[in-house]
């Protein structure tokens, strides 16, 4: 029985060890695609300037 136990033993420890874990699968992420946004202040500049212009014609 020792004779048959010792190498089954063996043979079941580095079975285990070898298959241990399995592949590793690395896949790459697509880089994000980043966008510069719309100002959203495009419509300020212009009333303040008519703002302005409204009140030196006014209080002249």
């Amino acid at each position: 029985m020792k004779k048959f136990a010792a190498p089954m033993l063996a043979i079941a420890l580095t079975a285990s060890a070898a298959s241990a874990g399995g592949p590793v699968v690395v896949a790459e992420e697509p880089t994000p695609v980043v966008e510069a946004a719309a100002p959203r202040s495009g419509w300020i500049v212009p009333v303040v300037v008519g703002a302005i212009i409204l009140c030196a014609v006014a209080c002249d």
